[in-house]
């Protein structure tokens, strides 16, 4: 059962690992097509834009919350069973530390992003019409804090690849 449990758990957490890379991966791409065009507003092009980067971030908060709690839940499931927390030789000690410190960073970018930065965006977009030509400092500050999104997702996207990595070295045995 312990097995069972703990084969389950590291599904779930693996696809929260993937889904935790993936968005930032794809959302860069997104962004670096766009920039294509440079700063300046195309309303339509743009909408997709905010659309598909904002409509993502749901899924980005499920896939971190999902990856935390199964990540707990494995060391729990291992104390269930035996009595005590599993040993952890030194690397895989380093390696649970540095994950750890690059889920947390990636949960502050996530907060600074969804609750900071795109309402901002937000508030600017929703000035600017399909019809019309928009204010000229309304449009460079809409681009500059995309530039600054982007900024952030490029190094939650490094975080991530930390995560992958730092994850391989967890079941490291040698002391």
């Amino acid at each position: 059962m312990e097995n069972l449990i703990y084969s389950l758990l590291l599904a779930l957490h693996n696809i929260a690992l993937v889904g935790c890379a993936a968005a930032p991966f794809y959302n860069r791409n997104i962004v670096k097509n766009r920039a294509q065009y440079g700063p300046k507003l195309f309303y339509e092009l743009d909408k997709v834009v905010e659309d598909t980067l904002q409509g993502n971030a749901p899924y980005c908060i499920t896939f971190i919350i999902v990856l935390f709690f199964t990540g707990m839940a494995m060391p729990f499931n291992h104390y269930l069973f035996h009595g005590a927390f599993k040993e952890l030789s030194s690397i895989a000690s380093i390696a649970l530390a540095v994950k750890l410190l690059s889920i947390f960073a990636m949960i502050y970018i996530m907060i600074v992003i969804f609750f900071k930065i795109n309402p901002a965006i937000n508030k600017i977009f929703f000035t600017f019409t399909k019809d019309s030509k928009p204010d000229t400092q309304e449009e460079a500050g809409f681009f500059k804090l995309r530039a600054r999104r982007k900024k952030l997702c490029e190094i939650c996207l490094y975080f991530a690849i930390i995560v992958l990595v730092s994850s391989a070295f967890l079941g490291f045995n040698m002391n």
